[in-house]
């Protein structure tokens, strides 16, 4: 999942219909000519699109009947432009959805359910618990075609020069560890980010979430949650702690300060494994370390499930999603996950993609080592969109404009209005 970072590229002109095919037939689905799919791809348009775009030759060179028109949508606005899309009729026919969006857009009936279709004719092979997050009320609405979770990255050298010899298992550790490469190496220490993705993995360190979803129950402004926000906030000020970055570009800046070897640690996702090695502190690919997230006060540690499906939109008649299927089917298996994970060092979703080739990469085999730390989101549509209150008032906590009490409860006045069968 990427959290606060747009695609580098613009798209020139973003088609909202999906693209017709000549002659086709929505009654019978037969069609006197090529069938056109759009498929709109979320992914970032420098490091990871080309290799979804050599992936679509290949399709079409094997399917002489299909065309696919390849639309890169930047990752922050894809949610909401498919959203109107769909509700006006004119959706792409596949769409790379960030896991919490298939449930949401499910429950809409934008999606096609994909259980006994050619998409998911090799469900069992997927990692079961990436199926079930591509659930809504028992059907499947999407195919997982990339997993990830946020670890501890970092700077092996500079952690040997602070005479660190493994990586903090704890909030305080981290804390102790940043004075010692502030001292020694003179960078700091960590930079932690003010976005509520990044932040999640704290409440999980106290054994709780922004909702208790089986019980119905906002948890976001309780005493375990403020003790998490509270051990995140305290990592915005110390020796080797940088200050919070509440600017537009903070994501850029935290990303640039550690490949560069600014500072010695950070949170980040595998999206980011090919851009730490362009970094001169990673020109050995050896010195990037990989470690599970600190754990909190309960002795718990680890970070959200991500990634993302391909989905197929309901709306479109059946020449195209047969089509979509079939595409869908191509682009999730283990021999295109594996090309996708040799090019873009992300995690495959089922195992029979992980070749020797593909584990011999140190980035794939260190988050692939963090995985099993990893929290599946609660089957709640809404829960994406919870994030949403906490990126607006958590950069205002770190920054110091506004209290943690005042902020949190915020947080749970928007999320009630966004879950009102919730109680507090």
């Amino acid at each position: 999942m990427r959290r606060g970072i747009a695609a580098s590229a613009l798209v020139a002109s973003l088609a909202l219909t999906a693209t017709a095919c000549n002659g086709s037939d929505s009654g019978s689905g037969k069609a006197d000519g090529p069938v056109t799919i759009t498929w709109w791809d979320t992914s970032n348009a420098t490091n990871e699109a080309p290799t979804y775009q050599a992936l679509i030759k290949d399709f079409e060179a094997a399917n002489k009947n299909i065309k696919v028109k390849y639309v890169n949508v930047p990752f922050d606005q894809a949610q909401n432009k498919f959203d109107t899309a769909a509700g006006s009729s004119g959706a792409p026919d596949v769409l790379r959805a960030e896991v919490g969006w298939t449930p949401a857009f499910a429950k809409k009936g934008f999606l096609l359910p994909l259980d006994g279709t050619e998409a998911l004719a090799d469900k069992d092979k997927f990692k079961s618990n990436l199926i079930t997050q591509a659930q809504y009320e028992g059907k499947t609405y999407g195919v997982p075609i990339v997993t990830d979770t946020l670890a501890l990255v970092y700077n092996k050298a500079l952690f040997k020069k602070a005479g660190i010899t493994e990586a903090p298992k704890t909030w305080d550790e981290l804390k102790s560890d940043a004075a010692k490469v502030k001292d020694k190496a003179g960078v700091d220490g960590y930079w932690g980010s003010t976005q509520a993705y990044y932040a999640q993995s704290f409440l999980y360190g106290e054994g709780t979430d922004t909702v208790d979803a089986s019980a119905k129950k906002i948890t976001v402004n309780s005493a375990a949650a403020k003790k998490a926000y509270g051990t995140w906030q305290g990592l915005f000020d110390g020796k080797g702690l940088h200050k919070a970055d509440t600017t537009a570009d903070a994501y850029a800046h935290i990303q640039d300060a550690f490949v560069n070897g600014k500072v010695a640690a950070i949170v980040q996702g595998p999206w980011e494994i090919t851009n730490f090695y362009k970094g001169k502190a990673f020109a050995d690919k050896s010195n990037l370390g990989i470690a599970t997230v600190p754990a909190g006060s309960s002795g718990k540690a680890g970070a959200p499930t991500g990634g993302h499906n391909l989905s197929v939109y309901a709306g479109s008649d059946k020449a195209h999603q047969d089509a979509a299927l079939k595409f869908v089917n191509f682009m999730t298996s283990a021999k295109s996950q594996s090309a996708v994970a040799m090019k873009n060092s992300t995690l495959p979703t089922r195992d029979d993609a992980y070749t020797d080739q593909v584990k011999a990469d140190p980035g794939i085999a260190g988050y692939g080592a963090v995985l099993s730390a990893a929290q599946p989101r609660p089957a709640l549509p809404e829960y994406s969109s919870l994030w949403g209150p906490l990126d607006t008032e958590l950069p205002k906590i770190a920054g110091g404009k506004e209290s943690l009490d005042k902020g949190l409860g915020n947080v749970e006045l928007a999320i009630q209005k966004l879950v009102p069968d919730f109680s507090k």
